[in-house]
């Protein structure tokens, strides 16, 4: 696998839109190519060199690319936009939309990362080993879909509304999650360590599992049972689980909902 390296230069004080970093994009370009891929921030457009030095070997397929972000991004969105193949490291943390309508390949963020991260993912593994803001692996503003495919991990805590209208694919955040995760539901696999408030609200299907405790169950989730050593979605769960089944408060509602007991 080929590497290149983007080194930081001084960052904008505002969002750095720079979506041209992909495997897709930079695959089969020269150095110089890329430098002068075009970035925008505020009202102004610049060239990828103007923010980045850039260096390396570039691969003639985005499955044998390798891009590594030396250094904090945290004013640089949308990094891995629709990706397909191949991977990205950041070392630090990033911005907004990182890994959003990823179809495949691999991201790894070796800090945080801001909100609607994996928004509208299809396919491919974001990594990150920080946490994640709010919205992570959502739907678009007005869209009822979300998430279809492809995998989330998040070795921190996350956000609000964390899988809101997820319809495929698996998260999993090993921290805390904010209110409202899993809202409107329809698909997927969403775990969690810990969450607030509001878990599965609208949900229709898919499932949810809470590896530690719950602030508020709400009402409209039925009790069903206690499981032991639960298997979802070939995945492997110790101890014994409350189950629930719900929202009830939706029509038709089929999502089911673990909660490990304490």
């Amino acid at each position: 696998m080929q590497e290149v390296v983007l080194t930081p230069k001084e960052q904008p004080s505002y969002g750095l839109i720079a979506e041209c970093i992909s495997c897709d994009v930079f695959a089969g370009k020269s150095i110089e190519e890329i430098e002068a891929l075009p970035v925008y921030y505020g009202n102004k457009q610049g060239k990828l060199g103007d923010f980045f030095d850039v260096s390396g070997e570039v691969a003639s397929s985005a499955e044998e690319m390798r891009i590594v972000i030396a250094g904090d991004v945290t004013k640089t969105r949308w990094i891995g936009r629709e990706m397909s193949a191949g991977e990205i490291v950041v070392k630090g943390s990033a911005e907004m939309y990182v890994g959003a309508w990823m179809r495949g390949g691999r991201i790894v963020v070796e800090g945080d990362v801001g909100a609607f991260s994996g928004m509208l993912m299809r396919g491919g593994e974001l990594r990150v080993e920080g946490n994640a803001g709010d919205y992570l692996g959502c739907s678009y503003r007005g869209e009822w879909r979300g998430m279809s495919g492809g995998t989330i991990i998040v070795e921190g805590n996350a956000g609000m509304e964390v899988g809101q209208n997820l319809n495929g694919g698996r998260i999993f955040v090993k921290g805390s999650v904010e209110s409202f995760a899993g809202v409107r539901m329809k698909k997927g696999l969403l775990v969690v360590g810990s969450a607030t408030d509001r878990v599965g609200a609208q949900m229709t299907g898919g499932t949810i599992v809470v590896l530690g405790s719950i602030l508020r169950l709400l009402p409209s989730f039925d009790f069903a049972g206690e499981v032991e050593n639960p298997e979802i979605d070939g995945e492997s769960f110790e101890g014994v689980f409350k189950k629930y089944t719900g929202d009830h408060a939706e029509r038709n509602a089929k999502g089911v909902l673990y909660v490990r007991k304490e």
